[in-house]
C-alpha cells in the first residue's frame, strides 16, 4: 500500500487505507485531518476496552475476556465465513461488547 496524505481528494481511513465516503468516517477531535472508518473505529474500541480491562480486573472484565476468547476462536476456525452459521455469528457479534 502506498502512503496516503490528507491532500488526497477522496476521504480515506487512516487505519486500513480504504477509500470511504465522509459519512462513514469518524474524525479525531484534535486532529480533524485523521479519519477512521466505522469498522476500524469498532476494532479500536474493542482494543481500548481490552487494555482498560487488563488494568482494572473484575467480574465484568472477566466476562468480556470470555466473550473475546470466544470471538477469537470463531475467527481462528473461520466459522464467521460459513453461510448461515457465519451470518448468525456475525449478527450476534454486533450486540456483544
Amino acid at each position: 500500500m502506498t502512503p496516503r496524505s490528507a491532500q488526497d481528494t477522496e476521504p480515506f481511513c487512516w487505519c486500513c487505507g480504504r477509500d470511504k465516503p465522509e459519512t462513514e468516517l469518524v474524525r479525531l477531535g484534535s486532529h480533524p485531518e485523521v479519519g477512521v472508518c466505522l469498522e476500524c473505529a469498532r476494532w479500536l474500541q474493542r482494543r481500548a476496552r481490552q487494555r482498560h480491562d487488563s488494568r482494572h480486573p473484575g467480574p465484568s472484565a472477566r466476562l468480556r475476556g470470555g466473550i473475546d476468547a470466544g470471538r477469537d476462536l470463531v475467527i481462528r476456525k473461520g466459522w464467521h465465513r460459513r453461510g448461515l452459521l457465519g451470518a448468525l455469528l456475525r449478527r450476534i457479534d454486533r450486540y456483544l461488547p
